[in-house]
């Protein structure tokens, strides 16, 4: 698990460190190559990368489990073509493919192992826009996702695999602003689920279903033919400074991934879970003319979880609130947006509750220290008002559950939360 973790710890350096160079780039020359006339309309071709996980729901007569499930990262390349309807309202049609390796793992002491992965897929849909000022634009996209899923294991020395298509749906936001000429950066949160279907057949009219869902976060750059051809928006871009005090809200999605360790025999990573939050924040940033840096304090209440039903019996298990300091510093890609990263130090309640027959009970609770890392896009909608897209992961210290390292737990959270924030003059 150490390698997983390494693997991903790097990647999401390296996400942020592009993302940020480019910004640095950009900021130079973002006064004449970034002006309002830019043109959103017409084709565009892209490439990007992104991390995220999958839930897996298994269902069998009288049991259901929400889920399985597990962490990864994939690549990904787009084309779409896009129509301004109005000086500030865009249509338009996309096409991506992905490979990747996100999903679930099982290892026991060499005796058995498996892992369940995304590996590649396409989505095909409509999106839907409003440029928030004219170098950056906010939109919502739906359509069809196809995913091939692909288990590999060894159990006892003789290894297995198996391979199933699934089709579903995609739901989505996004934020998407200028770099420089033909160029921009997109930020992006997709939730995808492929439907409930039967795997295995039992006997006796019972089957297993599985039914899995994806939340992914995308950053990438699209190249825009025809982008500099005038005919863009003409309204003026806000003046907003981003020095100062500020408060804010989102509202956000997120996956939790358990790594569980089992006498440090067997591990699986891990049990999964899903759900939405809310989020209040207050910080101070300090504008160094290119750059932008700050400090940030929030608290959230968060409904993301894991379910088991059995037999009458449900048993949950809750990442239900938690806060974070953290520090950011970002990079001005035009006149009106900031694209940065984040981290700092965190800390989450989980909770296992049972409840039967009109009666429950909390079963443990524990309180975690960890870390958070991420990054986002923020933009100026007016002089005292940004609303941004960002993602965030999260790692929190094992838990034994009082067995002395017997059964132990590393938590993982993923986030995504769409904001608004007011800064104080």
């Amino acid at each position: 698990m150490l390698t997983r973790f390494s693997a991903k710890s790097i990647f999401l350096s390296a996400v942020s460190a592009v993302a940020l160079m480019s910004a640095a780039q950009a900021a130079d020359v973002v006064q004449e190559q970034a002006a309002p006339g830019f043109n959103w309309s017409g084709l565009y071709v892209g490439f990007g990368v992104g991390t995220g996980a999958t839930v897996h729901q298994l269902s069998v007569p009288g049991l259901s489990f929400n889920g399985i499930g597990g962490n990864g990262v994939f690549g990904e390349l787009t084309a779409g073509y896009d129509h301004m309807v109005s000086e500030r309202v865009l249509l338009g049609g996309f096409i991506d493919a992905t490979y990747g390796n996100i999903g679930p793992s099982l290892s026991a002491s060499g005796l058995a192992s498996a892992d369940l992965q995304n590996v590649y897929g396409f989505d095909v849909g409509v999106r839907a826009g409003y440029l928030l000022n004219p170098n950056t634009l906010g939109y919502v996209l739906g359509g069809y996702s196809w995913q091939h899923f692909k288990l590999d294991g060894d159990l006892g020395g003789g290894g297995f695999d198996f391979t199933q298509n699934r089709g579903g749906y995609v739901l989505g936001v996004g934020m998407e602003t200028v770099l420089s000429g033909n160029w921009t950066l997109k930020t992006e949160y997709r939730y995808a689920d492929y439907g409930d279907k039967s795997v295995l057949d039992l006997g006796g009219g019972a089957a297993l279903n599985i039914e899995p869902s994806t939340h992914t976060f995308h950053i990438g750059a699209n190249y825009r033919f025809g982008a500099q051809n005038g005919g863009g928006a003409s309204f003026a871009a806000p003046s907003y400074n981003w020095t100062g005090f500020y408060a804010g809200g989102a509202l956000g999605a997120g996956t939790q991934v358990h790594d569980l360790s089992l006498a440090g025999a067997a591990e699986l990573d891990g049990i999964g879970g899903e759900g939405v939050f809310g989020e209040a924040s207050v910080g101070y940033d300090q504008d160094f003319g290119a750059w932008v840096a700050g400090l940030q304090f929030d608290a959230r209440y968060s409904g993301i979880r894991s379910k088991l039903d059995i037999a009458g019996v449900s048993i949950k298990g809750d990442a239900d609130y938690g806060f974070d300091a953290l520090a950011r510093v970002g990079a001005k890609v035009n006149e009106s947006t900031l694209a940065y990263v984040i981290g700092g130090y965190s800390w989450q309640h989980f909770k296992l509750h049972a409840s039967a027959g009109g009666a429950s009970a909390d079963i443990y609770d524990w309180g975690s220290s960890g870390f958070s890392v991420g990054g986002g896009l923020e933009t100026a909608v007016s002089n005292n008002m940004t609303v941004g897209l960002e993602y965030r992961y999260s790692q929190y210290e094992k838990e034994d559950f009082g067995s002395g390292g017997f059964l132990e737990d590393t938590p993982r959270i993923q986030t995504v939360r769409l904001g608004a924030k007011y800064k104080f003059n």
